[in-house]
């Protein structure tokens, strides 16, 4: 099984965005050292709590800080930009980082419908074109425009000598479908949905156009030397999400401590109860176990791990007893 990392940057309770960032640029020399095979960032837009609007920028210092780990996107919200922006930033990256660079695209704003405006303008519009966009991307990226073409004489210079592999990531059915009909891998964010993940993936591959279609998963996991630390950790980011949903928790991430101190509501003991089904969270070998079962369940050979936790010391632990747990490391599980 190969294991990846898809890092939100969030901020925790009492730190700045400045030690978020730092943090994530920490974690992914780690995970470069700990043989994970990819580290992807996040996009989201003027929501607190959160630090990386602009993922090509941190891209360009992780790749630098990393010798082997792939790079990449996860996502560029696509509706916010013009395609041939986002094929020059890539292919940028690309040039520095020869073979190790991803371009995760995705149709979801990021932020508030106000926040989607000021950056692009008439969304809805643009996301309706999300198809014609995602060509427009894949065409810059191959320039292969026919000759009559308005953009048949623009390159998205500098052209790298191996080309950002374009990935499309979906919560929903319709997602999977369109990745299969452009013939492009496709992520599940597993996390962030209540679909049906695995029925998602099978008619993903079963439409998809062309051979050897590629799909990851990505899964919330926290694991803790125990069971119990894992859960307690776990805590921190289900309040946070709970408080999110009220319009609060803009302070970041609450510690443990205060998390504890938490009153939940009956509604909202019930929507923690439906977010941790999503969650795989436990010890080192309880969350191998669940994620090998997960791994037969969706019948893929990778998952990328999203994990939040109040604590960035603990972050790093639970992926380092992640990496441990399943030696990735070894060629055999790589």
């Amino acid at each position: 099984m190969k294991l990846s990392i898809l890092d939100q940057a969030p901020i925790s309770q009492g730190r700045s965005a400045k030690e978020a960032l730092e943090a994530t640029i920490e974690l992914a020399q780690l995970a470069d050292k700990w043989g994970y095979n990819r580290y992807w960032v996040a996009e989201h837009h003027d929501l607190d709590g959160l630090a990386s609007p602009a993922p090509d920028i941190l891209l360009g210092i992780i790749g630098s800080q990393t010798k082997n780990i792939r790079i990449g996107s996860g996502a560029v919200l696509l509706p916010n930009y013009k395609p041939y922006h986002i094929a020059e930033k890539y292919n940028l990256l690309a040039t520095l980082y020869p073979g190790r660079v991803d371009l995760g695209v995705g149709r979801a704003p990021g932020g508030s419908a106000e926040t989607s405006i000021a950056l692009a303008g008439n969304f809805l519009e643009k996301v309706r074109n999300y198809p014609e966009l995602i060509d427009e991307l894949i065409h810059f990226l191959k320039a292969d425009f026919t000759e009559d073409h308005l953009f048949s004489k623009v390159s998205p210079t500098p052209v790298p000598s191996i080309s950002p592999v374009p990935w499309v990531l979906g919560t929903s059915e319709k997602g999977a479908l369109l990745a299969a009909e452009k013939g492009l891998p496709y992520v599940f964010g597993h996390f962030m949905s209540n679909e049906n993940g695995p029925e998602i993936v099978q008619r993903y591959k079963e439409n998809f156009a062309g051979e050897n279609p590629q799909v990851f998963v990505t899964v919330s996991v926290i694991c803790a030397e125990t069971m119990e630390a894992a859960e307690e950790l776990a805590l921190s980011n289900l309040v946070w999400k709970v408080l999110q949903g009220k319009g609060e928790g803009k302070d970041g991430v609450p510690t443990i401590e205060e998390a504890k101190k938490y009153m939940f509501t009956g509604e909202e003991k019930d929507t923690m109860n439906k977010m941790k089904q999503n969650q795989i969270i436990g010890d080192p070998v309880q969350v191998r176990t669940k994620l090998e079962n997960l791994q037969a369940t969706y019948n893929i050979d990778e998952f990328m791990v999203v994990t939040i936790t109040h604590s960035y010391e603990a972050r790093k632990k639970s992926y380092e007893l992640i990496a441990d747990a399943f030696q990735v490391n070894d060629s055999s599980f790589t």
